[in-house]
């Protein structure tokens, strides 16, 4: 296959946030090369971000769908080969799901739709057409969450009982929506949205986390949403209970109103023979707990190092690596498997993770309504 796999983007025009994330880790491992993209439901300004990215005008698209069409009637050697959706939620499924019919792989913001619907139509078309899905949840690219995945499934810290996750945010302390900020106006419209605010944003990562270093997905919830502030239609504060299918239990708490707080991602586990703490603020650090011997702190870059956390480490030993590194693990793993091999097992978030993470937003929004216990 060629050198770079072409790659079209959706979304991440001007006043973007996740666009240029997106772009620096696509290009970081050299496996992909933007070449198109819509980048705005506005043409002009769709155009106007592909002339500063450099691109052919020709390929910078007044819409999605003009840039699928447009690029299927190139010659095979130079349309893309994928797109990278970083819209708002509810300009996912459409994309993805023209992208999935063009024959094109697809690498998708999270939560993967709207509705479950959705995600449950996405599924059963990427089983239909074989082709590559993958759900930018970011935090799974890290050698560190790679690590305490192995620790968890090889058994090593025996079977898991509990499990406690919080992301925590102080950003949408304020109503910053009604100042025109473009990312606290969209998060916050259930039209844009969905039925989640924060729980959508950040909860689903944590729940996603919980999934991807116990490989055991959630069996049943009950959980609080709160809209702290006033006037706001979405939830910017969420508190769960859960169980997952292995027997574990657990906590989990999403909240955008924690003043001070940054991006306080967190994640415990503990079982029988150990336990674990991971901290997305410090990323490099592993804390491994033991029931007969004293803690100990695992590092990337070391020797001691599982096989497969090997795989997403880049730098040398004390090298600080974390947010752009961990995406471009998952668009390096994506390439790989586009092109037909794959470096890990679980590599990235598939549709499937996705499709899961709306099942989560689904008992979460009943759960809350109804104040009773969910099933997922």
């Amino acid at each position: 296959m060629v050198s770079k796999l072409r790659i079209g983007m959706v979304g991440g025009g001007p006043g973007a946030f996740i666009g240029g994330v997106h772009r620096i880790a696509l290009a970081m491992d050299g496996q992909f090369q933007l070449v198109a993209g819509a980048f705005s439901s506005d043409a002009a300004k769709s155009r106007e971000t592909g002339g500063e990215l450099g691109l052919d005008p020709k390929r910078a698209y007044g819409s999605w769908m003009e840039m699928l069409d447009g690029e299927a009637k190139l010659p095979a050697d130079q349309r893309i080969h994928a797109i990278s959706i970083v819209t708002p939620n509810n300009v996912h499924f459409g994309p993805a799901k023209a992208a999935l019919e063009h024959g094109l792989h697809v690498i998708c913001d999270k939560p993967l739709a709207i509705t479950l619907e959705e995600a449950e139509e996405l599924e059963r078309l990427v089983a239909k057409t074989n082709l590559q899905f993958c759900v930018t949840h970011n935090y799974t690219g890290h050698p560190m969450v790679r690590e305490a995945r192995n620790l968890v499934q090889s058994g090593q810290l025996g079977a898991i009982r509990k499990v406690y996750v919080e992301y925590l945010q102080g950003w949408l302390s304020d109503k910053l929506e009604d100042s025109g900020q473009k990312q606290a106006k969209w998060r916050s419209d259930p039209k844009q949205s969905g039925a989640c605010g924060a729980m959508g944003d950040v909860g689903t990562h944590a729940a996603n986390i919980v999934e991807h270093i116990t490989g055991s997905r959630l069996d049943s919830l009950y959980a609080t949403l709160t809209s702290f502030v006033t006037g706001r239609l979405l939830d910017d504060d969420g508190m769960v209970l859960f169980k997952l299918k292995n027997g574990a239990s657990g906590t989990l708490a999403a909240s955008q109103v924690c003043v001070g707080k940054e991006n306080a991602l967190m994640v415990r586990l503990f079982g029988t023979k150990g336990g674990l703490m991971w901290e997305q603020e410090r990323p490099n650090d592993l804390l491994v707990y033991w029931k007969d011997r004293a803690p100990e702190l695992r590092r990337p870059g070391n020797g001691w190092i599982d096989g497969e956390a090997k795989t997403l480490q880049r730098v040398p030993a004390g090298h600080p690596e974390g947010y752009l590194e961990a995406f471009a693990s998952l668009y390096k793993s994506f390439a790989l498997a586009i092109r037909g091999t794959k470096d890990i097992a679980n590599a990235f978030p598939t549709v499937g993770d996705g499709l899961s993470g709306m099942k989560f937003l689904r008992a979460c929004v009943k759960s809350s309504k109804e104040n009773v216990w969910v099933a997922v």
